[in-house]
């Protein structure tokens, strides 16, 4: 395979009988005879690390009852370190969306008790969510911060673990000769500081890169050394069997396609004993591609049908363009044209959406910004107050002709989409899946937008502009969330609004950083609407929430803000937005603009609002649906 599989920052892990380890029983037993909560943390601790290498769902029910027990307690230091825990887990699972909930929690946490060390790991794990939804620009930022972290603690392993993790970036971006300097300035840290497990991660970039620069028989050197330093180690079998893969990819390209197969046997069938589909997945897929290279296609195809399947199912699209591809060649040479170009479609779908120049440029600077920091010893003087002003000035008319392209491309997007709608029932599924893209690509140039916003703020020193920008960061995150949601359920007519708003309230929370001292309820049954009705909602709650996060909690002050949405059999929607807050925090107060958007957005749905001020504020909407549309 072309893209090889890396995954240094979080460990697969299987599953095995829990009632069989007899350590586990012994710490269980000390657990319930402990006498206070530190003891009874540290034992569930222990229980969750050991448990991940032989049990996940294990580990997972360990680290939930580690973070019950520490929330009862109050203990802030052990909090972030059981979110940590769940969200890896969550992460093998490749439940994705839930692995990053619990680690913004985890980096919240850490942040708040000053844990750089914490905040570091954390985004590590951050970074790999980003490249399993192939996200490269984020996955790099959050190296390069980890890094950044790692350095400001001196911590060695950590240090050598980050610069492999760059190395692993340069080398998705098509710089491996870069990463490779990366590489082996990992594994040089590794050996003078005696960190052999990290070395072998080291050692398992380099080897990936080596494929990169068409150097197989070096890679298979590198991995053999890696595999052989595994095996003298405490590695766990799922750790080996990702070993034997890069093994396998290194015999593969070599063309010893019997010694490849014979080594991804033994991988799969690790793999499949230990339950891990991403490692089923890949390993089934590399033993299909071997099949194909031999001619021997029908024995190819079970394993490609098996890795698409998993793939597919668990939002896997590392590999998946490739796999396309190869299960294209299969059909074609069984004969089975039709199969072999509809295979072939989806490979050129996927592959386009991967193609963003803009977000290559933003990884390519990031990682030179990195290098000018280690570089240079002081910072440039800052811009003079005449240049300040010519940017504020140039700033509100970029700010005034990004709102207009993006209130064009939001009408021509809807123009697009009931289109698209109209013809959706009589089309076929390669339809669905052409209009699951179209909002992939949609969501995927907002946050282009959210990023390029994020990059001109840095170089601002008005707060009041920065505060601004990020107010227009979060507007189009807001409408980024819609398409997101879109093309990740099957229902691609209408948008589940109690899961939009969890993740809206959390993005916003995010943004003010206080998330920590301000909770969102969503108060609310399952809902669908329209994405038509959908995009101008969130709008108005997001207006409603920043709002209520600067006005209504002043000086720290904690508090409670819950939303509540019904339809009524009318069709009448029922929205409220209610904070328990200093009373302040209403549309009268805070940015014109702000006001004026959720009027407009109001009488787009044919709505009426109201404001009221009782022990806090309420704003309360009607929209009539049916005049509206």
């Amino acid at each position: 395979m072309q893209k090889i599989l890396l995954s240094l920052c979080l460990c697969l892990f299987g599953t095995a009988g829990i009632a069989q380890n007899p350590t586990l029983d012994s710490l269980e037993r000390l657990f319930q005879t402990a006498t206070g909560d530190a003891q009874r943390l540290q034992w569930l601790e222990q229980m969750t690390n050991i448990a991940i290498g032989t049990d996940l769902k294990a580990a997972l029910g360990y680290a939930k009852r580690g973070l019950q027990l520490a929330e009862a307690a109050g203990d802030k230091t052990w909090q972030p370190k059981f979110c940590e825990m769940q969200g890896r887990m969550h992460a093998n699972h490749l439940q994705l969306d839930s692995a990053m909930l619990f680690f913004d929690r985890a980096m919240t946490g850490y942040t708040a008790i000053g844990d750089k060390k914490g905040q570091a790991t954390t985004t590590f794990k951050q970074a790999w969510v980003y490249k399993k939804r192939n996200q490269l620009s984020q996955a790099t930022e959050a190296d390069l911060r980890a890094l950044r972290l790692m350095e400001a603690i001196r911590d060695q392993e950590g240090i050598a673990d980050a610069l492999s993790r760059v190395a692993e970036d340069l080398y998705l971006q098509e710089r491996a000769e870069d990463g490779l300097q990366y590489a082996l300035r990992s594994i040089e840290i590794a050996e003078r500081n005696g960190l052999q497990g990290q070395w072998v991660y080291s050692m398992r970039t380099a080897g990936f890169i080596q494929f990169k620069l068409r150097q197989p028989e070096q890679a298979l050197r590198y991995f053999d050394q890696a595999l052989a330093k595994a095996k003298t180690l405490d590695f766990t079998p799922i750790e080996l069997a990702r070993l034997l893969n890069d093994r396998g990819n290194a015999l593969k390209h070599l063309q010893r396609y019997p010694e490849a197969l014979e080594t991804y046997r033994e991988c799969l069938q690790i793999a499949e004993k230990q339950q891990i589909d991403m490692a089923i997945s890949a390993t089934s897929a590399n033993l299909g591609e071997v099949y194909l290279r031999m001619g021997r296609y029908a024995d190819a195809l079970p394993y490609l049908l098996k890795a698409i399947e998993l793939m597919e199912r668990n939002g896997d699209f590392y590999n998946l363009e490739e796999n396309y591809r190869h299960i294209s060649k299969t059909y074609e040479h069984l004969g089975n044209f039709q199969s072999a170009l509809f295979f072939e479609r989806k490979s050129r779908q996927v592959n386009d959406s991967t193609l963003n120049a803009v977000s290559d440029a933003k990884m390519s600077e990031l990682r030179t910004q990195y290098e000018t920091e280690k570089k240079e010893a002081t910072i440039a003087a800052q811009a003079s107050q005449l240049s300040q002003q010519r940017m504020l000035q140039w700033l509100s008319f970029g700010i005034a002709a990004l709102l207009g392209l993006l209130a064009f491309n939001f009408r021509r997007n809807a123009i697009a989409r009931k289109k698209a709608n109209a013809l959706l029932a009589a089309k076929n599924q390669e339809n669905e899946l052409l209009l699951k893209e179209i909002h992939h690509r949609v969501k995927n140039n907002l946050e282009v937008v959210s990023s390029l916003l994020a990059l001109q703020s840095a170089q601002i020193d008005d707060q009041g502009i920065k505060d601004a920008m990020q107010e227009g960061q979060n507007r189009v995150q807001s409408i980024g969330i819609v398409h997101q949601k879109l093309y990740q359920r099957d229902k691609l007519a209408a948008i589940e609004m109690k899961d939009y708003f969890l993740n809206l309230s959390e993005s916003v929370l995010d943004s003010f950083g206080a998330d920590d001292r301000v909770s969102i309820e969503c108060a609310m049954d399952q809902l669908d609407v329209d994405i038509d009705t959908a995009v101008p909602l969130g709008l108005i709650v997001n207006e409603l929430l920043t709002n209520t996060l600067k006005y209504a909690f002043p000086d720290g002050r904690k508090g409670k803000v819950r939303i509540k949405l019904e339809k009524n059999p009318a069709g009448m929607l029922h929205l409220e937005v209610a904070d328990d807050g200093v009373g302040k925090s209403g549309l009268t107060h805070g940015t014109g603009f702000g006001g004026q958007l959720v009027a407009l957005l109001t009488r787009q749905l044919s709505g009426t609002m109201r404001e009221e001020v009782k022990n806090g504020t309420t704003v309360i909407f009607d929209f009539n649906l049916k005049k509206a549309a």
